[in-house]
């Protein structure tokens, strides 16, 4: 089966979005099918590449920053690359297209569609469905919509990375939508979680941004000094000045590491080296780096918000707290870093947790939905 994958950002472009894309296009590859990627290029030079067999294109869109893309050059992307993507539908012929993130790459789908009748999957993931990041998003959906009903009543099938983005999608749109957790590659055996009952290894993995919430951590390390712990950062982003001032404030700069952007080989050997992630998001989809934290046994203590929820289970793996309420962060992650037993517990159903997440199933289920979608495309044809 030939798949064209639409996706406004590919890594190293982008955040978790991105990642999924590029993991379910590269296995995709890997049973057999053809896939090509119509993506933005950082800048204004289009170039092509090759990604362990998914053809790659990349098109000139004006893209400024590597790890934030803003709404006029979401609407670049698009423009951009629809003459580039109609050619390729039109010489190339994919049996499917299949598009992530339903705002702005569903409408570049639905204009192909439009043009070609090839259909096409939506793949929701947080920000792109009304409700997911309110803060940043409403006004955005208020002048959208309209046209949003449209790209959602069309696509062949829709699906969504996490329970809360599906419910969101389907009170939204009013149609069925199936979820598909983002996976992990569970190949390989990794060695039993082990913790330092001297010192705690606290890591935070994201951007720096008001949705990511990193902020709130360093007031809540400084009032548990007395506990054995450090934190690693892992991420960079427009909070990173007021991140570091604060740790200057609170004198802890013999405990927090600045790590910036690293490549998923070193972080890897972050997680490897770890013992509880923290996540005070104000708003999840399903973060990426919540499901990596499982593979290597990491205990997960995170904002207790609906897109968590499919990846901490609370009182087994981790703990869920009331966003910003620093009591009780404060109680549930001082328990494991008094207790070394509960957090080898927690540790221990962190790698059991992460069964779920296994990323052939979650390839097997992307395969089916693509192939029904060529199929429902076909059979309406011969009707």
């Amino acid at each position: 089966m030939k798949i064209l994958t639409l996706c406004y950002e590919y890594p190293p472009l982008g955040g978790g979005g991105g990642r999924v894309a590029q993991t379910v296009a590269r296995q995709l590859v890997v049973r057999g099918h053809e896939v090509r990627v119509q993506t933005a290029a950082l800048g204004w030079r289009s170039v092509e590449e090759d990604d362990k067999g998914v053809r790659v294109f990349r098109t000139a869109s004006g893209r400024a920053k590597a790890d934030t893309c803003r709404v006029h050059e979401m609407g670049l992307y698009c423009m951009t690359s629809f003459l580039p993507a109609l050619r390729c539908v039109r010489k190339w012929k994919p049996d499917v297209i299949h598009a992530h993130f339903a705002v702005p790459t569903g409408f570049l789908a639905y204009a192909l569609h439009k043009f070609t009748q090839v259909p096409y999957v939506l793949t929701a993931h947080l920000g792109d469905v009304p409700g997911g990041v309110p803060e940043q998003t409403n006004t955005l959906f208020r002048l959208v919509n309209p046209i949003a009903r449209r790209v959602w009543r069309d696509a062949a099938a829709c699906t969504a990375v996490s329970t809360f983005v599906k419910e969101l999608a389907e009170r939204a749109y009013k149609r069925p939508v199936e979820r598909i957790l983002n996976g992990i590659d569970l190949v390989g055996t990794l060695p039993e979680p082990q913790s330092d009952p001297h010192r705690r290894h606290l890591v935070f993995v994201g951007r720096l941004s008001v949705q990511k919430n990193p902020g709130f951590l360093i007031p809540l390390l400084a009032g548990m000094q007395s506990l054995p712990w450090e934190l690693t950062v892992v991420g960079d982003g427009p909070l990173m000045p007021e991140l570091r001032e604060l740790v200057a404030r609170h004198h802890l700069d013999a405990r927090v590491c600045f790590r910036g952007w690293l490549d998923a080989e070193a972080v890897t050997q972050v997680l490897s080296e770890s013992d509880i992630l923290l996540m005070p998001s104000l708003s999840e989809g399903l973060p990426v780096a919540a499901i990596e934290a499982l593979r290597h046994g990491l205990a997960i203590v995170a904002s207790d918000i609906p897109g968590v929820r499919d990846v901490v289970d609370d009182s087994v793996n981790g703990f869920r707290a009331a966003v910003n309420d620093t009591a009780e962060w404060a109680r549930k992650l001082g328990g494991m870093l008094e207790n070394c037993g509960m957090l080898s517990a927690i540790r221990r159903a962190s790698r059991e947790k992460v069964r779920a997440f296994d990323l052939t199933s979650v390839v097997s289920q992307y395969d089916r939905v693509l192939r029904d979608a060529a199929g429902v495309d076909a059979a309406a044809k011969i009707a």
